[in-house]
């Protein structure tokens, strides 16, 4: 089989055999073509997208590049679940605990953070001693034993997709639906759930900005995931301000005990109950979304979400004692109140401002080598729809240094926009697909 052949079939906006994709696949992974030429077939596939079959083809190619684990000695239904990155987003960490205490086996590979998005790895680092570095035989004991692991991604899974990622970052073809589509699921795949449940972000802080777009690239993922047969929930949703008011690392982690405790509510905890809802109910737990949140609700109340957490922390190293005093977290060492300046209400967030804003304390990386601030970040004290009054606290900005958190405090200045016109109630959830 010719590569420049593939290339010039796909240029021509033609549809590529399976055959052909998976000798795509093979090459990236065996490394026998060169860059320029799986550059020029991203390029090509960027521009021409690819049909439904050639998407499914990719995936599972890709799914196959490398090792694939075998959760079969897992009892029940393995149920994962993805964002696709935001701003506060500390889903993971309220929804995890939650429905492993109801008995769903959690096995979650979760990632870092990169540019203006989080990661769950990052966020579970804050914790003093908390070991991320958990091997599959014991990952899967660990789950058999107490219903839940947190754990990085080993490093034979789904190679093709780490080279092709990079790939993708330095030719301008990050944004094909497609190739977004079979980068996500097939590393879902490969680590083994059972069922998947696909938090898709949209607005300013998230990387798909348009409403469109993000449901066109869930319902892809859906059908690839399908193809393989695995079942697949995708919730759109909202990405246009903070979804939690703590952005950072060790701060998410002190809304995420603070939701399960049932002292906060708001946006990170209802979409949070909607996606664990949904992994009940393809985990055979709830009879439908409303009974799960039912359940979750009352292990919020009851306390069984918070020692499910405090277990897992234990489990992996840690110290659970964080649940209690939270100075056993990274402290900062300089620290800043943004005051408003101006009445009205809250009329909107440029949430990749924050975002920016949260990058720019330390808290995230500009580069996979940076190294991050675990102390550092910002909780904001207002969201979009709020009455503001001058002297009122927006925001406290955390930082190694008071130069730090006056650059970070004048870039939330900037993001926030204050009016007299009352806003309209922002969305949250925009789509359920099945």
């Amino acid at each position: 089989m010719n590569f420049i052949d593939i290339i010039i079939k796909k240029k021509n906006g033609e549809e590529l055999t399976t055959k052909e994709i998976q000798y795509f696949i093979d090459s990236v992974a065996d490394r026998t073509v060169p860059d320029y030429q799986i550059s020029a077939l991203l390029m090509a596939i960027a521009i021409n997208s690819m049909s439904d079959r050639e998407t499914a083809d990719i995936t599972r190619a890709m799914t196959y590049s490398g090792n694939v684990i075998d959760l079969s000695g897992i009892k029940g239904i393995k149920t994962d679940k993805h964002s696709t990155g935001g701003v506060g987003d500390t889903t993971t960490l309220v929804l995890a605990p939650l429905t492993a205490s109801l008995g769903l086996p959690v096995i979650k590979m979760s990632g870092r953070g990169l540019g203006h998005t989080g990661g769950t790895l990052d966020k579970l680092d804050s914790i003093p001693g908390f070991n991320v570095d958990i091997p599959i035989s014991k990952a899967v004991r660990q789950v058999n034993q107490n219903g839940i692991v947190i754990m990085g991604q080993t490093e034979d899974l789904d190679p093709a997709d780490k080279y092709l990622y990079a790939l993708r970052d330095v030719t301008g073809t990050v944004e094909s639906i497609p190739l977004i589509a079979s980068s996500i699921m097939s590393k879902k795949l490969a680590a083994g759930a059972d069922a998947i449940v696909l938090d898709v972000k949209t607005g300013s802080g998230a990387f798909m900005k348009n409403k469109a777009d993000a449901i066109k690239l869930a319902d892809t993922m859906i059908r690839a995931a399908k193809a393989m047969n695995r079942k697949v929930t995708a919730l759109v949703t909202d990405m246009n301000e903070p979804l939690g008011m703590h952005i950072g690392n060790s701060l998410e982690v002190i809304e995420a005990i603070e939701i399960l405790k049932g002292k906060r509510e708001g946006r990170l905890k209802d979409v949070s109950l909607a996606l664990g809802a949904e992994m009940l109910v393809l985990g055979g737990i709830a009879e439908n979304t409303k009974e799960g949140i039912t359940l979750m609700e009352q292990n919020i109340t009851n306390g069984k979400g918070l020692e499910k957490l405090r277990e897992l922390i234990a489990l992996q190293g840690g110290n659970p004692g964080v649940t209690d005093d939270y100075l056993l977290f990274p402290q900062p060492l300089a620290k800043y109140e943004l005051i408003a300046e101006e009445e009205g209400y809250i009329y909107s967030i440029d949430c990749y401002s924050i975002g920016k804003a949260s990058l720019n304390t330390g808290a995230g990386r500009a580069t996979k080598e940076s190294s991050i601030d675990l102390s550092a970040g910002i909780i904001m004290h207002k969201k979009v729809g709020d009455i503001i009054k001058r002297g009122d606290v927006i925001a406290e900005i955390f930082a190694a240094d008071t130069d730090k958190c006056l650059s970070s405090a004048d870039m939330i200045k900037k993001a926030v926009t204050v009016s007299s016109e009352k806003p309209k109630e922002p969305g949250l959830i925009y789509e359920v697909l099945r």
